[in-house]
């Protein structure tokens, strides 16, 4: 991304002398300057059917005001399966996209501002990204559902693998928090579900500590404090699903709250919640709540505020935008043919909706600073 900042010379200004004639220097106080960050777009990434190699990638120009579906394909003819297999997870790092392929095993990793292919990283059963000081990191249930998981580590310039290390079974979703990088094992397709958060020093890239939370561990996202916010889908008999407050200081438990929660994101001082229950007959309840991360505390009210929910089928993503704080939730309908993602403002009142690709996912929105005097 570019920025751009305007230079002023003093000397060039009218009216400012610049000769040795002059009686006197006039003193020239240079204009403050002030970086100013917009958004200007997002790429949402599309699952698509288990099996199916019809992951997609989406994108929305803000300035054009035009949602573009699959443009991976266009963009990257010369890629024979285009995205490939189940696309797990979406983010952006150092002016690229990187894109998680649970079932093709890979990074795809390309251009923010075209979705030009660049590389790709083989990870076998990958599922997580994130990244810390120039490397990036990869959560991946490896090859045996039955043996440890994994984090591997790359380099984000030139995308070679460099450590690794093994937690627990099946890992999910991490965090970074103060040079420690944070994982939710769950085992959930294994014989055993684990219960554990591995905690890895990023110096060393090795595991530290096993907090012990509840079984299932899948949801992450850590406050402005350093609290994790973890998800336990339980067991799905006689442990119910729950959402755990774990303290990076102490690393235990430090509060709970009877939510089946399906998605989350934490923007502020607020978490976004909406969870999926299901009856005897297997009818599907909707709920959508706040957090207050600061206070640990349930809020009354949903986060959509204008009934809109009564035309959502399937939430299945949530995330907010860093700088309008819009809030946008994708819709996966019937798991097998077109989503949509539905536009919020931060009050909860509906702004836009169109479709998108086959259960769409993960959101990342693209920013640009620009710098003006004041």
């Amino acid at each position: 991304m570019k920025r751009f900042r305007y230079v002023f010379i003093a000397a060039v200004f009218a009216g400012i002398c610049v000769v040795p004639s002059c009686e006197e220097d006039d003193l020239v106080v240079p204009p403050d300057v002030v970086d100013i960050t917009t958004t200007t777009g997002f790429y949402l990434l599309n699952e698509g059917a288990w099996g199916g190699n019809n992951a997609s990638l989406d994108y929305m120009d803000y300035a054009e005001g035009k949602y573009k579906r699959n443009i991976y394909a266009d963009i990257n003819p010369e890629i024979v399966k285009e995205l490939g297999d189940v696309g797990n997870d979406l983010q952006i790092y150092g002016g690229k996209l990187y894109a998680i392929i649970a079932s093709s095993g890979l990074v795809e990793i390309m251009d923010i501002t075209t979705a030009k292919h660049i590389a790709e990283i083989s990870v076998p059963n990958c599922r997580s990204i994130v990244f810390y000081n120039g490397k990036g990191y990869v959560s991946s249930w490896g090859e045996n559902m039955e043996n440890p998981g994994y984090v591997v580590e790359f380099d984000t310039i030139n995308f070679q693998k460099a450590r690794q290390v093994n937690v627990g079974l099946q890992p999910e979703e991490m965090v970074v928090v103060n040079q420690s990088l944070y994982v939710a094992n769950s085992g959930g397709m294994a014989s055993a579900y684990d219960h554990t958060i591995s905690m890895i020093d990023l110096n060393s890239m090795v595991e530290t500590k096993k907090i012990d939370v509840a079984v299932n561990l899948f949801r992450m996202h850590a406050d402005s404090d350093g609290d994790l916010y973890v998800t336990s889908r339980g067991n799905y008999f006689d442990v119910a699903p729950k959402l755990y407050v774990v303290s990076t200081k102490t690393n235990t438990v430090q509060t709970s709250f009877d939510l089946a929660v399906e998605n989350f994101c934490i923007s502020g001082d607020t978490a976004y919640i909406f969870g999926v229950t299901y009856a005897a007959d297997y009818t599907p309840t909707v709920s959508y709540n706040m957090i207050n991360v600061k206070t640990e505390t349930l809020l009354s009210q949903s986060f959509i505020t204008d009934e809109t929910e009564a035309s959502i089928d399937m939430p299945y993503g949530i995330t907010v935008d860093p700088i309008s704080k819009d809030i946008y939730l994708t819709d996966a309908k019937d798991y097998s043919s077109s989503g949509a993602v539905y536009c919020f403002d931060k009050h909860g009142k509906k702004l836009w909706e169109t479709a998108t690709g086959i259960i769409p996912s993960h959101i990342a929105f693209v920013t640009q600073t620009t710098s003006t005097e004041q």
